[in-house]
């Protein structure tokens, strides 16, 4: 189908802002059919002549509803308007035949998914096609990743964190994953099996990545600002590493004061442990500036800092890094020397483009505006509410729900049956008792879907 013609007409002296008239007056004509499937708005740039407005309101009207899944950006296609499962209102389909399953698409509502849109920017395929158009090469990628995207890391953490690093001292990794299997290998070349203290509750796949990688994992009891100095100097054996999330503790949310993060350093560096920082949630912060990273703070300690472009861009590109120091720093890169990267070329090459160009810091801005539209819809739908406490907010893609009266994971079950996924959070403890209560991701749900999803869990918390 070709451009819209649509009339939209813009009340100055109402109290509602222009933005939301606009995007309220597109969203009825999409539902009422007076826009349809594949067709494509106006520019930006000419709706707002048009209709005598800033740019800039057009702007974060179209963004309103691409959120909500009514429309798609194809950046110089334009925006088009798009039909999403959870909006349609066609007539009822069949049910499934007896003994079938009902194929009622799920709302995943999983934490750690961020929005699938970079793979359709522009800028995103700009750097592919460079990348693909350089001159090829018969010698595999360098082990501790090319030097193009090493130097975008360094000067991305330089603007993103306010973290000086040499390019030298950056290692490319197929993801978290893999540079947590790398330190425990690095570990292991001491010839005891490596014991690795970790937080309780805290990331599953790390505890089950570096078990089965060869580490002794042993957890320590955290609160919602994680780990505490004092409970490290009360160890009877001290771990050979440490894994922390001090910028938004996972799952909890909290964030490490910087006076036990310098208590921590002296006592690892004191102690010869290597602190492992997991950074992965610092691009995302709502409220308050994320604190200086672990690793940027004076300290003989050995830190290595592990960050991933799975929260920024996707997990599906299986891509991060690792920014190294001192002795465990010349190790690990030995041992990656040793290893070879399991990193695509191509990939590196289109990622460093990306980063050079800026696509990945207006990526991550308008990300940013996104999912802090989300945070706040479930703040209002959630947040009034006597019978349950909502945490996890300041930062990142999840939230945390804790509640009395009924549990959790019999409420997944329940929630799951209704077409919504969540994830209890006694899925996040090891050892201590867990807390009652849901993780709940809002990355990657459209607005629609994440109120529709929100419906069922408050129904089902009604119930009770």
């Amino acid at each position: 189908m070709g451009e819209a013609e649509i009339p939209l007409m813009l009340d100055r002296d109402s109290p509602s802002p222009l933005a939301a008239q606009l995007a309220g007056q597109l969203r009825s004509a999409i539902l009422n059919g007076v826009l349809r499937p594949d067709h494509t708005l106006p520019a930006t740039r000419r709706l707002a002549s048009e209709l005598g407005i800033s740019r800039g309101v057009v702007v974060r009207a179209f963004e309103q509803l691409a959120g909500e899944g009514f429309l798609e950006s194809q950046g110089a296609g334009g925006t088009r308007v798009v039909i999403r499962p959870d909006v349609q209102s066609a007539a009822p389909k069949e049910r499934p035949a007896s003994g079938g399953h009902d194929a009622r698409p799920v709302i995943d509502l999983t934490p750690g998914r961020p929005s699938g849109t970079p793979f359709k920017d522009r800028e995103w395929r700009h750097a592919w096609r460079r990348a693909v158009s350089e001159p090829g090469t018969t010698h595999l990628p360098p082990p501790l990743g090319t030097a193009a995207l090493r130097e975008a890391v360094a000067g991305h953490l330089a603007v993103s964190r306010g973290l000086a690093v040499d390019a030298e001292n950056v290692i490319i990794t197929a993801g978290t994953s893999d540079a947590l299997q790398l330190a425990v290998a690095t570990l292991r070349g001491g010839g005891d099996r490596p014991r690795i203290l970790v937080e309780d509750p805290g990331y599953p796949t790390a505890r089950r990545v570096m078990s089965a990688a060869g580490a002794a994992v042993e957890t320590v009891p955290v609160d919602g600002d994680g780990l505490r100095a004092a409970q490290l100097a009360s160890l009877s054996r001290l771990p050979d590493a440490v894994l922390i999330t001090p910028s938004h503790q996972y799952p909890l949310g909290g964030r490490m004061p910087v006076q036990e993060r310098l208590g921590l350093l002296k006592w690892a560096a004191d102690h010869n442990v290597l602190v492992l920082e997991d950074d992965y949630d610092s691009e995302f912060r709502h409220r308050r500036m994320p604190l200086p990273a672990v690793a940027s703070l004076p300290s003989r300690a050995d830190v290595a800092l592990l960050g991933s472009f799975s929260k920024t861009l996707s997990p599906w590109l299986r891509c991060g890094y690792l920014v190294v120091r001192g002795e465990s720093g010349r190790r690990l890169k030995a041992m990656r020397e040793d290893l070879g990267t399991p990193v695509p070329g191509i990939l590196q090459s289109a990622l460093a483009h990306y980063i050079r160009g800026g696509g990945l810091s207006r990526h991550i801005t308008r990300a940013r505006r996104e999912y802090a539209h989300r945070r706040a819809l479930l703040i209002e739908r959630l947040g009034s509410r006597a019978d349950l406490e909502l945490g996890a907010l300041d930062g990142g893609l999840h939230a945390v729900i804790r509640f009395q009266g009924k549990d959790a994971a019999t409420l997944s079950a329940e929630a799951l049956q209704r077409g919504v996924r969540v994830v209890p959070l006694a899925d996040y403890y090891a050892d201590r008792p867990p807390v009652n209560g849901l993780v709940i991701g809002y990355g990657a749900p459209t607005d629609l879907q994440l109120t529709k999803a929100l419906d069922v869990i408050t129904g089902l918390l009604d119930e009770a």
